[in-house]
């Protein structure tokens, strides 16, 4: 009998359906059992001028492919995460693509209080692996959990240090659990969920290592993250696409500088010099920077929950989950209130001295 996990890794399978699409008709649905059995209703209901996506359909080789991938889960000892459990990151929570699920193995700490990404060339130098080693040293301290990728060199580096540090660290793959790659870093990957670390793919079991997952995979280690590193890197690269998409997460992007006359440099600098990341020369300055050195309290106060209504407060409990939050993540997370009436809503908490509006539509709690 198909049950409600078979549904929803059904509809990872249907044709023109993307995480976001699936995210909204499981809002208006309910599940994803619903959605299959009951979607003209559900088409009622999900208002939008755009095309509708297609009724989902259970054909022979969706249904073999299901229960194919949940074969190999049971087999592999792998979890999967939708973004309805509690467990789901949130700060990917925020993110606009984030993805609607994925598969993991090793532990579900994916919300610790301070989190940095660490990425860079493939082509490592000692220099940059020096890099990577003071910064860890000086992180260690902090339980400060380092996302990757399970790449080739600064990235394998990255993941290694941590546990050489005692650091929790988190592996984001560009394949499916069935093709660890590079292959050289099997052992690693073990090592990490063996130690209380974890690996993480949104891919079915057994996709390959294709150039058009790597783009995907960075989305999910800059939206993971509360700053990212860049350690070594050339002008063009994952590395570079990486920071991008954390800068477009508003994340803070640090930049290790290099000798101006490596190539394996000019990323970095580039970085610094158009003010999408911060010089940084020690894990000292990314604590600094990100005020991690400080007692900071991750509630507001409980008293003021008495004072707000429904929607003020679901509003206030999506802000003080960050440092700040542009409007655009709120009007897409928040799906129960109109454009107009979140803006109002932000207006009334403002003027109330819960929030403060910030330059470029960003906001934040008050003594946060």
């Amino acid at each position: 009998m198909l049950n409600e996990l078979f549904y929803k890794l059904a509809l990872s399978y249907q044709k023109g359906y993307g995480n976001s699409v699936i995210k909204k008709l499981l809002h208006f649905s309910g599940n994803a059992t619903v959605l299959f059995q009951e979607f003209p209703s559900i088409r009622k209901k999900y208002k939008t001028t755009r095309s509708f996506p297609e009724t989902p359909v259970l054909t022979n080789e969706i249904y073999k492919a299901v229960e194919t991938e949940l074969e190999l889960i049971e087999k592999h000892n792998l979890k999967i995460c939708f973004f309805s459990d509690s467990d789901y990151p949130q700060r990917l929570l925020r993110c606009n693509d984030a993805p609607y699920m994925f598969y993991y193995k090793g532990s579900n700490d994916f919300n610790l209080d301070k989190t940095l990404a660490v990425v860079g060339t493939r082509n490592a130098t000692p220099y940059g692996k020096d890099m990577v080693r003071r910064v860890l040293s000086d992180l260690s301290m902090h339980n400060i959990s380092i996302i990757s990728g399970l790449a080739m060199g600064i990235d394998t580096f990255a993941h290694e240090t941590a546990l050489d540090c005692h650091l929790h660290t988190v592996g984001v793959m560009g394949t499916g659990f069935g093709n660890i790659y590079p292959s050289s870093n099997k052992k690693l990957a073990k090592k990490m969920t063996d130690c209380g670390s974890t690996l993480v793919s949104e891919f079915s079991y057994y996709t390959q290592p294709d150039r058009q997952n790597f783009p995907k995979r960075n989305r999910i280690i800059a939206g993971m993250a509360d700053a990212l590193l860049v350690v070594e890197t050339g002008k063009r690269g994952g590395s570079i696409i990486t920071a991008c998409i954390a800068h477009s997460y508003h994340r803070d992007v640090f930049a290790i500088p290099g000798s101006v006359f490596e190539i394996s440099h000019e990323g970095c600098h580039e970085l610094i010099r158009q003010n999408l990341a911060a010089l940084v020369t020690s894990g000292e300055d990314i604590i600094e920077m990100m005020g991690w050195d400080q007692e900071k309290p991750t509630t507001i106060q409980p008293l003021l929950f008495h004072t707000l209504n429904e929607e003020e407060e679901m509003v206030v409990s999506m802000i003080q989950n960050v440092k700040e939050i542009h409007i655009d993540e709120l009007i897409s997370q928040i799906n129960t209130l109109t454009p107009s009436k979140l803006a109002s809503v932000l207006l009334g908490l403002e003027l109330n001295g819960v929030i403060e509006a910030l330059p470029g539509k960003l906001y934040r709690i008050i003594g946060h």
